[in-house]
């Protein structure tokens, strides 16, 4: 464990709690931490998790972008469900992505897990998209992800990371409850 990857883990967990509370804080923060994995997975050889990181920045901002621009038309937006065709289509997506990454990883890297570490990364970016557009959906995906996650992370001694990745399941748990008892939820 080195003093970067306890700095991120506080940082996430911090803006994954202020995601459950809907603060849009949390994507600033989240930006930060993304960013200090990105190291942190690159030293551990986790290169698709890496990658990820610097997706999550470009996504950090979208997130932050879609939670506080209001005009003339609506409020920020609100928390809704997602219909099922395009939650399969999202799915079907991160599948192809996790493949080709996997592939990619395997062939071409020295990758310690090719294709679980691309798998993770292709579903993440479905949950980190349906999470900066606020559907209910995004919390069941990230509990099973995280779990996998802490898995992942103790196999490769990143203890401490492991360990905010299994708080991550519990705040997801969380964050599903509450989000699904927004009063302003609404189908999309």
């Amino acid at each position: 464990m080195s003093g970067l990857e306890l700095f991120a883990a506080v940082l996430g967990v911090i803006a994954v709690w202020l995601t459950t509370r809907q603060n849009p804080w949390c994507w600033p923060i989240g930006l930060v931490m993304v960013l200090l994995y990105t190291w942190v997975f690159y030293d551990v050889k986790l290169y698709s998790d890496m990658l990820l990181q610097l997706v999550y920045a470009v996504l950090q901002l979208y997130g932050w972008w879609q939670w506080t621009r209001p005009d003339s038309k609506r409020q920020a937006r609100q928390v809704t469900y997602l219909d099922t065709q395009p939650m399969l289509f999202s799915l079907g997506l991160g599948l192809l992505g996790s493949l080709a990454l996997g592939a990619a990883m395997a062939t071409w890297t020295d990758a310690a897990q090719p294709w679980l570490d691309a798998a993770l990364t292709g579903f993440s970016l479905v949950a980190q998209w349906w999470m900066a557009q606020k559907r209910v959906q995004c919390w069941p995906l990230w509990i099973v992800l995280d779990v996998i996650f802490v898995g992942l992370f103790l196999y490769k001694g990143l203890y401490l990371t492991a360990a905010l990745y299994a708080l991550f399941t519990l705040i997801a748990v969380q964050g599903w409850r509450q989000w699904r008892r927004d009063p302003a939820l609404v189908s999309a």
